[in-house]
């Protein structure tokens, strides 16, 4: 379970970078949003694995930052806190709502913002912006 969570979520975000890179280093422009968690940055009781991996994927946006700057490549990721999707529905509702009373803003994320995040961090006049983390989680990891 350890190998295929890192599999997925740090191995698949390196190849799909890798896939991308040729075309922008040919240009010498380009944004890459790499998709984290907040759980990347505080961890997770219970979820090592996926805490590991996702601290991991923002590692690797600022290593990346660094590496391809001077190709005025930007590097960002969004690091999401619960998002009402299917990862969420296997979570028992009771447990549920006791997260939702932890979120500052009393609901969780839809699907729609995190991708508007996404959009946002592409953004060509933030072309300064790199190396940076959107934390997406409504005021949870305050």
């Amino acid at each position: 379970a350890w190998r295929r969570i890192f599999a997925v979520n740090v191995d698949g975000v390196f190849h799909c970078v890798r896939a991308a890179l040729p075309g922008m280093l040919q240009k010498q422009a380009g944004a890459i949003v790499t998709v984290s968690s907040m759980w990347g940055q505080v961890g997770a009781s219970c979820e090592a694995a996926y805490s590991a991996t996702k601290g991991a994927v923002l590692a690797l946006t600022k290593a990346l930052a660094q590496e391809l700057g001077p190709s005025h490549i930007r590097v960002n990721a969004v690091a999401p806190g619960f998002v009402e999707t299917e990862m969420l529905d296997h979570i028992p509702q009771e447990q549920r709502e006791g997260y939702l009373k932890s979120v500052p803003m009393g609901r969780f994320a839809k699907p729609e913002e995190v991708g508007d995040a996404v959009c946002t961090l592409c953004d060509p006049t933030l072309s300064y912006l790199t190396g940076q983390t959107l934390i997406l989680d409504g005021g949870l990891s305050l």
